[in-house]
């Protein structure tokens, strides 16, 4: 497909009547990318060429920051979206640019460094749900509730991939209306694709051939996605002067469902002045890294309890050394940018205080680490006091009482791994259970806590779960096949060598 102004001036007609046709509020996603930005930009055309007395209908421009976002696409979408408010209120157009943001209490330093959540990987991808479908769910299903439904505008293209491509031939089978497509997971929310047609060069043809309304440069975006590829070059040609950015994408610094970020790393190389970025990319090939992760977890799941396959049990959350790690190495990077970055990143926040408060409490209250360390942590790198006015602990225990009982467990059961947590975790509950009213669950948490932690080690804990699985077995029980049995093989198979 070739574009041309016949097709241009097609579609911002074939908008027009779709957006004059009821009075269904429009929302359109908006990363700041190339796709969403020509997304935008031919609404923005079709509707700014409507009377002004047409314009009833609001259309919010949706932009979910993850928080944990690139921080120069992050900067450039931020002032994209200034821009954009400013000059749709000056020309009485009815764009309302919102930025959505996850809960605080689940964004992915409060997941990964509060709760311990190992890394997104491929078969655990904790990360998409949490941080860009909840929010964005949030709001569309409010105004929903607020208009009965909504029309969703998306940049999404069937070229991209051919998992997006199969979902948009899927829903072009269930359309109910000529150009709308009913989501399938949101009732009376309708999506509508004007450039599904369209290929990369297509895209790059029109934010070349067209200038950005809202007075944004699309010159610059090219220059940003050019400056993100290996090459600093684009792999295929439009015309003489313009070369088309198909393949850089831009996402999430702390991406580690893909090996390399390769989109940092070329900006990196590309750019001196991007330089500074270099610390984030180390940092997060750091936490990152497959290799001796299993080691810095826990031999339990996240509640404690024990679940395996092939003869080993599964690791679950970062171990507490690793966390508090992990948190003063991002405050570091955090703290050195704002103090020797480059002006405009000098309030930069990698991690908010709003995160800090949140992995606060999961430590303190959760995990029952009364020591306290976040405050410290922070003071220590920031030179600052930790600010939480909100914070009400009980001070009968913390960092000394913490350091004593960690010497005593130590001394007395030097073999016994996690004598210390149980330890500490006992102590924690009585010293909260002060009233009558909160004593009544005292005996649960004492029988909880001795479960979770009577193990000596990891190898012991293996053993009793085995025991435990060859126990139902024998007794005609529901038993982890995948877990017993292979460990079966595996010793008939040692039995056979010797």
């Amino acid at each position: 497909m070739a574009l041309t102004k016949e097709l241009i001036d097609g579609l911002i007609i074939t908008i027009q009547n779709l957006y004059l046709a009821d009075d269904i509020p429009w929302m359109i996603g908006y990363s700041g990318g190339k796709d969403s930005t020509a997304a935008v930009q031919l609404v923005w055309m079709a509707i700014e060429k409507l009377p002004r007395s047409e314009r009833n209908k609001p259309i919010h421009v949706m932009n979910t920051d993850t928080l944990v976002e690139s921080p120069v696409v992050s900067k450039w979408v931020e002032k994209s979206l200034e821009q954009m408010k400013g000059e749709a209120g000056e020309k009485g157009l009815p764009f309302v640019p919102v930025r959505l943001t996850p809960d605080y209490n689940n964004t992915f330093w409060v997941n990964l460094l509060g709760k311990g959540y190992p890394f997104p990987r491929m078969k655990y991808r904790w990360c998409t749900d949490r941080l860009k479908i909840q929010p964005v769910n949030n709001f569309i299903r409010s105004k929903i509730a607020e208009h009965g439904e909504i029309i969703l505008v998306l940049g999404t293209r069937k070229q991209e991939s051919s998992r997006r491509n199969r979902t948009m031939t899927n829903l072009e089978k269930k359309r109910v209306r000529e150009l709308l497509s009913p989501n399938p997971t949101l009732a009376n929310e309708w999506v509508f694709s004007p450039m599904e047609d369209w290929s990369d060069d297509d895209v790059w043809a029109f934010l070349m051939q067209y200038k950005n309304p809202w007075g944004y440069s699309n010159m610059d975006l090219l220059t940003m996605y050019r400056g993100a590829t290996a090459d600093n070059e684009c792999p295929m040609q439009i015309d003489k002067s313009t070369p088309s950015c198909g393949k850089s994408r831009f996402g999430c610094w702390v991406c580690t469902m893909v090996e390399k970020d390769k989109s940092m790393e070329a900006m990196i190389a590309n750019d001196q002045e991007k330089e500074w970025m270099t610390p984030l990319l180390e940092f997060r090939n750091e936490f990152g890294n497959e290799e001796g992760d299993r080691e810095r977890r826990s031999f339990r799941r996240m509640k404690g309890n024990l679940q395996g396959n092939y003869g080993k049990l599964f690791h679950g959350p970062y171990k507490k050394e690793f966390r508090e790690q992990w948190l003063k190495r991002l405050l570091e990077i955090q703290q050195d940018i704002n103090e020797e970055g480059p002006e405009e990143f000098r309030n930069l926040k990698l991690i908010r205080v709003q995160e800090l408060r949140a992995i606060r409490r999961i430590w303190v209250n959760e995990k029952h680490e009364f020591d306290d360390s976040l405050p410290a942590i922070y003071e220590e790198v920031t030179g600052k006091p930790f600010d939480d006015p909100d914070w009400i602990h009980n001070d009968n225990f913390r960092g000394e009482e913490w350091r004593i009982l960690e010497e005593i467990c130590r001394e007395m059961y030097p073999e016994e791994e996690l004598v210390f947590e149980m330890m500490y975790t006992l102590i924690d509950h009585e010293s909260k259970a002060i009233g009558v009213s909160q004593r009544k669950d005292i005996l649960d948490n004492i029988r909880n806590t001795i479960s979770k932690t009577f193990y000596k080690n990891e190898e012991d804990a293996t053993q009793f779960y085995s025991d435990m699985m060859t126990r139902k077995k024998e007794h005609g029980g529901k038993y982890n096949e995948k877990f017993l049995d292979y460990q079966t093989a595996e010793a008939e198979f040692e039995d056979g060598e010797e």
